[in-house]
């Protein structure tokens, strides 16, 4: 898979763009005006895995509670500011990393510069967040409807009040509900700049549906090789979105971590596959395996639970470490050889193998 390489902007220590890994993100759904409360939400996102949270900015109560949560964040935030420059310049000075703002509701061109003024005397970069639902009017005339057209030509015209601004430290974003006009918008921009792309499908609802329409949505577009971060927007509580999105990446290799593969089970299947795979992810992505990372930094670590003769031993030989069933039990496969034949549980006895070759060093 070959990335495009955009313009590489910097909040805080996060690179996003210019070649860096793809980042994840998420949003806290807290009062922000409860320091505390959203303080232990951005704990608990950063633990998850999250490289940055953005918070809602919205009034001068959020912003006199910004400074408490910037020196407790563990990972750089991002400021979401609508309606207002005084608020956007006040997350800034707070010590916000970044911002997300709509140039075409914050107060027209002089409102802008202000706000692109202060960005760029603390180094802090601005996304503009295109969303499907809140298009200018006049691109609604023009095309009808929030047609993926529509909403690169909006994502561009709010880019160039920037950079007429001479602010160039620039992340764009175009989210629709819809899947396949996700897609299309966000290709259709990145044919047409080189500022690096925050990718996410907006209102993509509860859980269930989220987690599939964002999967095809940015999986497809990283599959391309267009997107330098990404957030999986979904209703409720955000932990899930985290997981979701660190899922997607690992999902194409663009991200390290543990991939617990098996197979769907069949009438063939000779062990419980359902229930070994279960316990050795749970496992192996406790706080006691996280130090296992034996193919590097960014690589992942393959596990494969496999059924039957079929298709097991060549998943499990492909796997760093695999089983697969067989009629009198099932055979241990490490780093592409057979080992041992296993008698007894086979989750007791890859988890045992694992320790002694890799959690032991």
């Amino acid at each position: 898979m070959v990335r495009k390489v955009t313009k590489g902007v910097d909040a805080g220590r996060v690179r996003i763009g210019g070649g860096a890994p793809v980042s994840a993100q998420s949003m806290t759904n807290t009062d922000t005006r409860d320091a505390e409360a959203t303080s232990r939400q951005i704990l608990e996102l950063a633990g998850a895995g999250c490289d940055l949270v953005r918070v809602s900015v919205y009034d001068e109560e959020c912003v006199r509670a910004a400074r408490a949560i910037v020196d407790a964040s563990p990972v750089p935030l991002i400021a979401d500011i609508h309606f207002r420059a005084d608020l956007a310049i006040g997350a800034v000075e707070s010590g916000f990393a970044k911002l997300r703002i709509n140039p075409g509701n914050i107060g027209g061109e002089a409102s802008v510069r202000r706000v692109a003024d202060c960005a760029k005397a603390h180094g802090v970069p601005i996304r503009v967040g295109v969303n499907a639902g809140s298009l200018e009017r006049s691109l609604l005339s023009k095309h009808g409807r929030p047609t993926p057209e529509a909403l690169a030509e909006s994502a561009l015209r709010s880019a160039g009040v920037l950079e007429r601004a001479g602010f160039d430290r620039i992340v764009l974003a175009v989210k629709a509900s819809g899947v396949a006009d996700t897609i299309e918008a966000y290709r259709l921009l990145s044919s047409r700049r080189d500022y690096p792309l925050h990718l996410g499908v907006t209102e993509a609802g509860l859980p269930e549906d989220g987690i599939i329409k964002s999967a095809a949505a940015i999986g497809s577009l990283l599959a391309d090789g267009i997107g330098d971060t990404l957030r999986v927007s979904l209703s409720g509580d955000p932990l899930p979105e985290v997981a979701a999105g660190l899922g997607i990446l690992r999902a194409l290799g663009l991200r390290g971590g543990v991939d617990v593969i098996a197979c769907p089970t069949c009438g063939r299947a000779c062990i419980d596959v359902a229930k070994i795979a279960a316990r050795v992810k749970a496992t192996l992505t406790s706080p006691e395996y996280s130090n296992i990372n034996p193919n590097g930094p960014g690589k992942l670590f393959k596990v494969a639970v496999m059924g039957c003769v079929v298709n097991g031993p060549g998943e499990a030989r492909e796997a760093d470490i695999g089983v697969a069933g067989a009629p009198e039990g099932a055979a241990l496969f490490i780093k592409g050889e057979p080992t041992v034949a296993v008698r007894g549980d086979p989750a007791d006895e890859l988890i045992r193998a694992i320790d002694r070759r890799w959690r032991a060093s």
